[in-house]
C-alpha cells in the first residue's frame, strides 16, 4: 500500500549545495567550444593499420554550462549525431489493461551496465496510456550512458530514466543506498534537478512530496519551467531519476496523465 508521508509547497530553495561529480572514465575525442557537445573526430590511418574510429561522447559539465536540457530529444533541438550502438532494445510493455494503459518493466536481460564494475541495475517500473512508445538512446545522447531509457507520445509528452552512481553524494553509502541517506529533497533536486532542465532550479520547484511504497521512499516534484514532474529514488548502488514532461499544450491538456506516469514510477 503506499502511504503519502509529507506534502510540501516550495517557492523556492537558496543556496544549493554544489555536489563534487567524478571525472568520466571515458576517453573523449574533441570539444567544440560554442556548443558544449563532442564530436567525432576523422579516422586516423596508416598504411600499416586499419582506420579507427573515435565515437561521439557527451560532457555533461560542458553541456550544462551551455545551456543544454535533457529533456529534448536528440535533432529536437540540437544537431546531435547518434551514432554507435543503441542501447538493448528487449520489449518490456504488457497489454493493455481495461483503461487501455500498459506497465513497462525493464527486462533482466537488457543491456546497459552503466560502468564496469556496477552490478546489474536493479530493475524499476512505471505506466504509460498505450500509444506510449520506447525511443532508442544512443551512446551520443545527451545524458551520455546514465540516460537508461527514453519513451514518447506525440500526442502527450515524453519521459526518460537516468540511473546514476550514488558516489556523486558519497562515498560512504555502500551498496545498499536509500533516498534518506542521500539526502532531504532539496539536496537531491538541488544537485540533480540542472541535470534535467539545464539550469538552476531555484525558483522553480512548484512542489515537493515524499511518499513510500513497499517500504521504499520516492520523492516526487513538478517543476516550472519548464513543465516536468521529477520521482527520484535510490536502490543498490545507484539514483534513478525519473522525468516526465511536456511541452505548454501536452501540459494543459494531459497535466492528469503527465502526472499519473510520474507516480507510478517504482525499482522493483
Amino acid at each position: 500500500m503506499a502511504t503519502a508521508l509529507s506534502t510540501t509547497t516550495v517557492l523556492c530553495w537558496r543556496n544549493p549545495q554544489h555536489m563534487h561529480v567524478p571525472p568520466s572514465p571515458h576517453t573523449l575525442c574533441h570539444s567544440s567550444q560554442q556548443i558544449g557537445i563532442l564530436r567525432t573526430l576523422p579516422a586516423l590511418a596508416s598504411k600499416d593499420r586499419e582506420s579507427e574510429k573515435c565515437s561521439s561522447l557527451v560532457n555533461r559539465r560542458t553541456v550544462l554550462a551551455a545551456g543544454v536540457s535533457l529533456l529534448g530529444f536528440p535533432g529536437e533541438s540540437l544537431a546531435v549525431v547518434k551514432q554507435g550502438l543503441l542501447a538493448g532494445r528487449i520489449p518490456g510493455l504488457s497489454e493493455p489493461d481495461e483503461q487501455g494503459w500498459r506497465t513497462y518493466r525493464r527486462p533482466d536481460e537488457k543491456s546497459g551496465g552503466h560502468g564496469v564494475g556496477w552490478s546489474p541495475i536493479i530493475p524499476y517500473s512505471f505506466r504509460v496510456p498505450q500509444e506510449w512508445e520506447e525511443v532508442p538512446v544512443s551512446i551520443a545522447d545527451l545524458g551520455g550512458t546514465e540516460i537508461d531509457l527514453r519513451f514518447a507520445s506525440s500526442k502527450e509528452g515524453r519521459l526518460f530514466v537516468i540511473v546514476a552512481p550514488v558516489l556523486r553524494f558519497s562515498d560512504d553509502l555502500g551498496d545498499n543506498a536509500t533516498i534518506e541517506k542521500i539526502g532531504p529533497p532539496e539536496k537531491v533536486i538541488n544537485a540533480f534537478g540542472p541535470e534535467v532542465i539545464g539550469e538552476n532550479v531555484e525558483g522553480k520547484v512548484l512542489s515537493s512530496n515524499v511518499a513510500e511504497h513497499e517500504g521504499r521512499t520516492y520523492y516526487q516534484f513538478e517543476l516550472e519551467p519548464p513543465h516536468v514532474f521529477i520521482t527520484a529514488t535510490a536502490a543498490g548502488n545507484r539514483l534513478y531519476l525519473f522525468a516526465v514532461t511536456g511541452s505548454g499544450l501536452q501540459w494543459k491538456r494531459h497535466y492528469d496523465d503527465l502526472k499519473k506516469i510520474a507516480e507510478s514510477f517504482r525499482v522493483v
